[in-house]
This record gives C-alpha cells, structure tokens and sequence, in this order.
C-alpha cells in the first residue's frame, strides 16, 4: 500500500525503490548465436541466482532481428551492482564483440505493479 509524502505524491513502499532498466542492443550480423547463447546465461542466471533481481527478460525487435532489448528489475541500486558482480555476467560481459555499438539503456523506476506482494512472487515460487 502507498503512503502520502509532504507533495501529495504516493510513495509505494516496495515499487519507490525498484530499478529498472530498459537496455537496447544491436548486434552484428552473423553473430546471432553467440549472443543469444550468453544473453540466455545471464538472463536466466540473474533470475535464478540473484535474489534482488525480481525481472530479467529478453525482447527482439520485430522489425529488425539484429535488435534486442532487455528489461530488467532489480530491487535496489545494491542487487544492481551485486548482478555486475554474479558469474553469468561475466558470461555476457564476453560475449560484448557480439555487439554493433554501446548499449543503450535507460533507467526507470517501477510504477505498476506498486504491491509488494506482486514483487514478491520470485521469493514465494522458490525462483
């Protein structure tokens, strides 16, 4: 449930402090497999191994199979930074030559679902 600030905004106790991230990647031609292989570690490892990342999910582009997005959720800045640390990025990390340009992501913060019992879920299922 939300709380009232001093602006007369809500504050959703869990959903306030949630990051996410909107990443977009364009990879080279030909190099397909590569990256799928080690985005699919990452994505998996961080959702299965990391307790502070609630979301992991890779997206193609419909119109261009060389483009990718990925959205990730993470409870906090700190399992941000503890996922930089796991083992499965360090997978993807060297699978970056698969890239064609930086990365573009973009910070978010989660507004809905807001109810921590939602978010919750991963820790409930055993995920």
């Amino acid at each position: 449930m939300g709380q009232a600030v001093p602006d007369g905004s809500i504050c959703w106790q869990r959903g306030a402090n949630m990051l996410a991230m909107w990443v977009k990647v364009r990879i080279k031609p030909g190099e397909r497999e590569r990256f799928l292989k080690a985005i699919e570690v990452d994505a998996l490892g961080s959702e299965r191994d990391e307790p502070g990342c609630m979301r992991f999910n890779v997206l193609q582009d419909a119109q261009d199979n060389n483009t990718y997005y990925f959205y990730e959720v993470y409870r906090d800045e700190a399992a941000l930074e503890a996922h930089r640390a796991a083992p499965h990025y360090a997978v993807w990390r060297a699978a970056a030559d698969t890239l064609d340009g930086a990365p573009q992501a973009t910070r978010c913060l989660s507004v809905f679902p807001a109810a921590a019992s939602y978010w919750d879920k991963k820790s409930a299922s055993g995920a």
